[in-house]
């Protein structure tokens, strides 16, 4: 007997296969955490001000922004390939972005979380991040098993082919 999954259904959506029941929750009180953790990094604790370990800006600022870039671009592409296009029935989707990476809209979330710490050189933002990705791997793991259910070898064979986090980029189709 399979175990039921909780999921949060999309009443306006029905293409949409759904997500973790806490998903989006999660993600508001992770966002509102990091930028209180940041505030409190930069005005009170000023723990990026150290020199733990000497990082020049001139190097923090253009690498944390180039991921930052990248995570917009996962995002946006992701979003507008989900949310753009209303189809008929739920169907597995795996083109564009989702040609590389089984979770763009996540992994840009997680860029977005990664750049702003490596800009900021901040550690307690560096320790959330790590529990930021904890948490949308748990997500991201509970959306496979969704989809699973739903489209079965095909989204296996998407699994074995696409990755969760790390692309593939030097790939033959």
């Amino acid at each position: 007997m399979k175990k039921e999954l909780k999921v949060k259904k999309h009443t306006d959506r029905t293409d949409l296969t759904g997500e973790h029941p806490f998903g989006d929750l999660g993600q508001l009180i992770f966002l509102v955490i990091f930028i209180l953790v940041w505030i409190a990094d930069i005005f009170i604790f000023k723990v990026s001000e150290s020199d733990y370990l000497h990082i020049p800006l001139w190097l923090l600022i253009p690498c944390g922004s180039i991921i930052l870039t990248i995570g917009f671009y996962l995002a946006r592409k992701s979003m507008a390939i989900i949310f753009g296009t209303k189809r008929e029935k739920p169907e597995l989707i795996h083109e564009k972005v989702y040609d590389y990476i089984r979770h763009p809209m996540y992994l840009g979330a997680l860029l977005f979380y990664l750049g702003v710490s490596i800009i900021m050189y901040s550690a307690p933002l560096f320790i959330l991040f790590v529990l930021i990705f904890l948490f949308y791997n748990f997500i991201a793991k509970h959306e496979e098993k969704l989809l699973l259910n739903k489209f079965g070898d095909s989204y296996a064979l998407y699994m074995k082919k696409v990755r969760r986090w790390i692309p593939r980029i030097f790939t033959k189709k």
